[in-house]
């Protein structure tokens, strides 16, 4: 593949510069995502030695687990998202989407994922006009674009898990992605300012005013003791004739919350928001959706003013569309791979020594992992090591290393009200055990605070802690 060099051309303003394909020698590793395992890999390669190409639809990594705090206002947006652009022009970044792999031909075809260009005179472009110089137009199709690779590590995550239920995607919301988290501190604005409105009865208030949340996992209860919080605070304080009114309900098809941790500490929990007013509805099922409510099999019509959806994963389309590599039989969400991580081809069996994956994208043959942050980041820094081994001319041992081996570092919770449960009886190294309540918290915020990436994150993040401990959230919509 091509190294990037720079380039200057004379212009009759001055020098302008830009960055064209000039020396050969650097190979073209290219990463598909942007998020725990991806962005962990963008962070870590040896740019140096690396021609790095990273496609991702988002231009930005997800701190996932203060997502819940930002859709409350706990946190500002900013405090939660790293740039992939921090990395540019030293590593070559496209907003897009990849729509297929061709294993054999080592080649992409991806999708902006910006907004089309319409200007009146606009004409498609016959020849590529990639300002990288690295992708080329796809024959025919004029709105796509390909890209050639020589390490490929897909790391695309999974969408969410819907189960085919009607009318989610249209009426509920997710919680994945940080516009999902701003959409939602929006709309629990929007509640509270249409429920004061004095055109209104009390029962349309209550029935605005009706919070659901689908799905008992960590970012449903998460969410929920943050919604809980905010309730109790911020908007007691000043919507305190609405706050009375206003109604948290977790609904979950399984018998307890918190599948994942130890029954201990679900117990714990449940506990918890039964003595904070959240009604927990455990083998509960919801048919359908629609806009306002949803009809629920145990419960009937269910008013609500905002629905929270997080019941899981589902395949990412990339994912679903390949069909050179093996899958995993039930789900079809994840490719089939080695314990070194390279996917595993479906009409040989054997591992592809040029394609990776990992993540939630990703499944060790006989070896199922938690689909968690922890997985994909240690993937992603297993990877990193063996690509940068490879690069750097270590044989054997030194390039392959040994099989990937998950190190269980624990599950951590918030249940609301300065408290939290920790889980670390499955944990790999360190003493075991679990812890509740307020050490479990410090516990909580001192990890998130330690694994947020960028120094300044980890200014950002306490700063906002302390700021609406001391003023309290913002209450302003826009």
């Amino acid at each position: 593949m091509l190294q990037v060099q720079r380039a200057v051309v004379r212009t009759q303003g001055g020098s302008r510069s830009f960055f064209a394909s000039a020396a050969r020698g650097k190979q073209r590793l290219v990463i598909l995502g942007s998020g725990w395992g991806g962005y962990e890999i963008l962070r870590a390669i040896d740019k140096k030695r690396w021609n790095v190409i990273i496609v991702s639809p988002s231009n930005y990594f997800n701190f996932t687990p203060l997502l819940a705090g930002c859709a409350v206002g706990t946190l500002e947006y900013r405090a939660t998202v790293e740039p992939v652009r921090r990395y540019t022009p030293e590593v070559i970044s496209y907003t897009a989407w990849c729509d297929s792999i061709d294993f054999k031909h080592k080649k992409l075809i991806c999708m902006p994922a910006t907004s089309p260009v319409e200007f009146a005179d606009s004409k498609p472009a016959v020849t590529s006009s990639d300002v990288n110089e690295s992708a080329s137009l796809v024959t025919g199709d004029s709105e796509k674009f390909q890209l050639t690779y020589d390490k490929l590590v897909i790391a695309v995550g999974a969408y969410n898990q819907t189960f085919n239920v009607p009318g989610v995607k249209e009426h509920a919301h997710f919680l994945k992605d940080i516009r999902d988290a701003r959409r939602i501190r929006s709309r629990i604005l929007e509640c509270f300012e249409q429920a004061n409105q004095p055109t209104i009865t009390d029962a349309d208030r209550r029935k605005l005013l009706n919070f659901c949340i689908v799905g008992g996992g960590p970012t449903g209860v998460e969410f929920a003791a943050e919604l809980h919080d905010f309730l109790h605070s911020d908007i007691a304080r000043h919507y305190p004739a609405l706050a009375r009114m206003a109604k948290i309900n977790l609904y979950d098809v399984a018998p307890n919350i918190l599948g994942g941790f130890d029954t201990g500490l679900q117990d714990y929990a449940t506990a918890k928001f039964k003595r904070e007013g959240i009604r927990l509805l455990t083998q509960h099922h919801v048919e359908r959706v629609e806009k306002g409510r949803m009809f629920v099999t145990e419960e009937g019509e269910v008013h609500f003013g905002l629905l929270v959806w997080s019941t899981g994963l589902a395949p990412n389309p990339l994912i679903e569309s390949i069909t050179e590599a093996k899958k995993v039989e039930r789900t079809k969400r994840s490719l089939i791979t080695n314990n070194t991580l390279n996917v595993l081809m479906a009409d040989t069996g054997a591992p592809d020594p040029d394609v990776f994956a990992i993540g939630d994208a990703a499944h060790i043959a006989d070896e199922p992992l938690p689909a968690t942050a922890q997985v994909a980041n240690q993937q992603a820094k297993y990877v990193t090591k063996r690509l940068n081994a490879l690069v750097r001319g270590a044989s054997g041992k030194a390039r392959d290393g040994p099989p990937f081996q998950f190190q269980n570092a624990g599950s951590l919770a918030y249940v609301g009200d300065w408290e939290a449960i920790f889980d670390r009886t499955q944990a790999a190294r360190g003493p075991k055990g679990k812890e509740t309540g307020r050490v479990a918290w410090l516990l909580w915020r001192s990890a998130y605070f330690t694994k947020t990436l960028s120094v300044r994150n980890k200014i950002l993040v306490p700063v906002y802690w302390f700021l609406n401990w001391i003023f309290g959230r913002d209450l302003s919509r826009f």
